[in-house]
């Protein structure tokens, strides 16, 4: 009797321990956000732009530098989409289009892309600051590695063409310059 009241106080201490080890598709999970971040995407838990859509999903970015920020415009996959909004290409469609025309070196990387993305894949998102892809983590880091060059490409090719210019600060020395000239012509005159 006094080995089953052992055995189960050892049944007591090892249970919590099991509950908090990582399932396999967590391990997975984990192997790939490490091996995209050490590409430079970064990669978030957040709520996607999706209107019915409660909680949070992982988003991998890529950052456009600061200075040649990107377009703003979101697509969304067919299957999260309402039929209301505009058709794009291979089951994707338009939630904001952006204002200009992509530049076509942006446009056949995007479209490859929207081919070739798992199912799980709902969301591209391009903002001012980064391109955005949210989806649900279905692929290895070997298999979502493919779509890294594309990515890649795709960010380059947006930086630079954003909707709204760049807000410059003023440059101190070219306004005192031409408050010198300024001073000098009203002296002359």
């Amino acid at each position: 009797m006094d080995w089953l009241i052992i055995v189960f106080i050892l049944m007591l201490v090892i249970a919590p321990v099991m509950w908090l080890k990582p399932s396999p598709r967590q391990k997975r999970q984990q192997t790939l956000r490490a091996h995209i971040a050490d590409k430079g995407v970064t990669i978030k838990l957040e709520k996607p732009p999706l209107h019915y859509f409660r909680g949070t999903m992982p988003a991998y970015r890529w950052h456009y530098p600061q200075e040649r920020p990107g377009p703003d415009f979101l697509l969304v996959r067919d299957s999260d989409a309402s039929d209301a909004l505009a058709p794009y290409y291979a089951g994707w469609r338009w939630r904001i289009a952006p204002l200009r025309p992509l530049p076509e070196a942006a446009t056949v990387p995007l479209k490859t892309l929207l081919e070739r993305l798992p199912q799980d894949a709902l969301v591209v998102q391009s903002n001012r600051y980064t391109l955005t892809l949210w989806w649900w983590e279905s692929q290895t880091a070997q298999r979502f590695a493919t779509y890294l060059p594309e990515f890649q490409q795709l960010r380059d090719a947006l930086q630079g063409h954003a909707d709204r210019p760049i807000n410059k600060p003023l440059d101190v020395g070219a306004l005192s310059g031409s408050r010198a000239i300024n001073d000098q012509e009203a002296g002359s005159s």
